[in-house]
């Protein structure tokens, strides 16, 4: 079974196989997370993310609780993993699902790509208005899920940016 931790950083400074980019659905870089892992990785990653969005197009690039994979740019981990939150609507238009999908999607496209460990920051806390207790339950329920369908992940990693949430990921059982 994987190693599951919590850490208070900066991902874009992590050595693991992916991060985990809480990503917009235009894949084109934004604020936040998603702009710090834009800006760290350099111009290749905003680069492969339109070449993913021209292949995509009419539809959406990539629509909430989906994930797309990319190279990493100048970032030391191996792989971006571009998933979109839902916009916290009240918690009733299924942001819950939508959100668990976007830990397993990861998961699940780390490990076809035979990669053992995976990021995560705490995905659609910020501007997108998703309540950080609630998320941080979803999130950490949605990996410890998907972890059996994923025998090949070795190492999760909670990344929190601030102590808001380093703390309440510290208050649920891992």
């Amino acid at each position: 079974m994987a190693q599951i931790e919590v850490i208070r950083g900066d991902i874009t400074g992590l050595a693991v196989d992916a991060i985990v980019n809480a990503a917009n659905s235009s894949l084109m870089g934004g604020g936040g997370v998603d702009g710090a892992i834009h800006q760290a990785a350099g111009p290749e990653l905003l680069e492969e993310c339109i070449r993913i969005a021209e292949k995509r197009r009419p539809n959406s690039p990539c629509p909430a609780g989906d994930a797309v994979m990319t190279g990493a740019g100048k970032l030391p981990a191996k792989k971006v993993i571009h998933t979109v939150g839902p916009i916290w609507r009240g918690g009733n238009h299924n942001e819950p699902e939508l959100l668990a999908s976007c830990y397993r999607k990861s998961l699940l496209l780390a490990q076809e790509a035979g990669l053992e460990s995976v990021a995560f920051p705490n995905i659609s806390t910020g501007v997108y208005g998703y309540p950080r207790d609630k998320a941080a339950e979803v999130a950490i329920a949605a990996v410890r899920e998907t972890l059996p369908d994923t025998p090949g992940i070795q190492r999760v990693v909670f990344v929190c940016f601030d102590n808001a949430n380093y703390a309440l990921y510290q208050e649920i059982p891992l």
